[in-house]
């Protein structure tokens, strides 16, 4: 079994929670973490059928992208069915966290999953969310410590460097130190002068993510007081963005696109914004799952030649045609993409931390809308 802490731990190491934007209600809604847990359900929505699905099937942590509690709750009674949902979670002991806007930003998130299925090669984001400094640690471990410690150090998501990740820099030489009448040395004894053929590790990292790696580094660190460094650095800070713009393989008529995301999606019918009749042909694309229409400019200025996102205003798609841009609305149920894939990396990550722990995702369909 695993802990519900160190999953999410891991979870959130993948996609943490300070990328999301502002007042995005994301992490823990309902129960408790610090318990053993024995399986994982992962849903785009927590729904009364949702919930039902997870109590029938024992499941103990439910994952979603969507949060459940996306206003404040004025009253906590059974009188409507939300509330009933959120009364019978707490009865079973059913803990909900939700990553939103965060797993739309995170590299290597929702957003590129949907180019990836369309064939879309990214190139940019499509507007940029975070501007975060980057720092270095510089840390002495013993040479035996070295590997375990830039591991942990990798795993934390330090040493990511573009699409490079677990990037260190090392070097060996000698440590000393005399530990006092009062330490509890692993290597030595009181008052006697040690040397210890050392590793010097230096890694960098994000500054949001500062806590979580001095944690990892303090977790493996065989010595009582390690040694380490934490510098600021004049590097360019790290970018990142929500959405994705990239071109096509070729050019694609208008229509085969559509047609092309209608079938990625398993959709009967998508909604079309046709700026300009005469232009048939597009390549570059970009897309935003959920509600992105306010980035619409964006994607103008991003030269996009067709733009996918969901949930599209009326007044706001005579702008954009206005605009001279094509939109196709999707709608907001295609990000359900999100569960087949976190299930399959949550179950890569079982394999690798030798947990006993069942991933499944949901079967039930929260698609509100259906076409006739």
């Amino acid at each position: 079994m695993v802990y519900g802490l160190d999953f999410i731990r891991r979870f959130e190491t993948f996609c943490p929670l300070w990328l999301a934007e502002e007042g995005d209600p994301v992490g823990l809604h309902i129960g408790t973490l610090d318990r053993e847990i024995t399986k994982v359900m992962m849903t785009l929505d927590v729904r009364p059928e949702v919930v039902k699905e997870a109590i029938e099937k024992k499941v103990d942590l439910i994952i979603a992208k969507h949060p459940p509690i996306f206003r404040p709750i004025k009253r906590l009674v059974p009188d409507t069915p939300q509330n009933a949902m959120y009364l019978d979670l707490v009865k079973h002991e059913i803990a909900v966290y939700a990553a939103h806007t965060n797993m739309d930003i995170i590299e290597g998130g929702l957003n590129d999953w949907f180019c990836e299925a369309l064939g879309v090669e990214v190139d940019h984001y499509l507007t940029k969310t975070h501007e975060v400094p980057m720092k270095k640690l510089v840390v002495y471990v013993p040479l035996e410590q070295a590997n375990t410690m830039r591991q942990a150090l990798g795993d934390s998501g330090a040493g990511e460097i573009g699409e490079y990740h677990h990037a260190s820099y090392s070097m060996q030489g000698e440590g000393r130190f005399t530990p006092g009448e009062a330490a509890n040395p692993t290597i030595g004894q009181a008052n006697q002068a040690e040397i210890v053929q050392e590793e010097r590790i230096e890694v960098i990292y994000p500054e949001e993510i500062e806590a979580q790696v001095l944690e990892a580094m303090y977790h493996v660190h065989p010595y009582e007081e390690p040694a380490f460094d934490l510098l600021s650095l004049t590097n360019p800070p790290k970018t990142y963005g929500v959405g994705r713009v990239g071109n096509l393989a070729k050019p694609m008529a208008l229509e085969d696109f559509i047609s092309h995301v209608k079938q990625t999606f398993d959709l009967s019918d998508v909604r079309l914004i046709e700026a300009d009749a005469s232009k048939k042909t597009i390549q570059r694309v970009a897309i935003c799952g959920g509600s992105g229409e306010k980035f619409y400019l964006d994607a103008i200025r991003q030269k996009a030649d067709v733009y996918l996102t969901g949930d599209v205003y009326y007044h706001t798609a005579h702008d954009i045609q206005a605009a001279g841009l094509t939109v196709i609305d999707p709608g907001h149920h295609i990000e359900k993409l999100c569960v087949p894939k976190l299930t399959e990396m949550m179950n890569a990550w079982k394999k690798e931390e030798n947990w006993q722990v069942e991933i499944i995702a949901s079967k039930t369909n929260t698609n509100p809308f259906q076409t006739r």
